[in-house]
């Protein structure tokens, strides 16, 4: 059985928070995941399995602002961002999927941020 990865560990944490976060056409999912660099969000309703909206600091519209920017305020400008595109394409009310990360740091940044723009979860 050998020692597991850190990324094993995370996979196996999202396989478990995924038995119970499913996204609907009425609330769709905000899954969040970030790497040592960046942070991505998406909007999928899981229904049809389609990404409705998607935001991250690779984004070129986002890119250019973040410069010299932490981690953590970056995180807050990518769920400030894609909470704005998710309003635009009428949607207010998601269900939060952190992707096997804890609720800490930049996950939780990016939340109060969507949270704070005005997405209901």
């Amino acid at each position: 059985m050998g020692k597991r990865t850190p990324r094993e560990l995370r996979l196996r944490r999202h396989k478990r928070v995924r038995k119970y976060v499913e996204g609907s056409t009425e609330r769709p999912r905000l899954c969040v995941f970030r790497s040592n660099v960046h942070i991505y969000a998406q909007v999928v309703d899981d229904s049809v399995g389609h990404t409705l909206v998607a935001a991250s600091t690779a984004d070129r519209e986002l890119a250019s602002t973040l410069n010299g920017d932490t981690k953590m305020e970056q995180a807050k400008a990518v769920g400030k961002l894609v909470a704005d595109r998710a309003q635009k394409a009428g949607i207010t009310k998601v269900v939060f999927d952190r992707g096997g990360f804890k609720y800490h740091g930049r996950v939780q940044a990016l939340a109060d941020a969507a949270r704070e723009a005005g997405l209901q979860f």
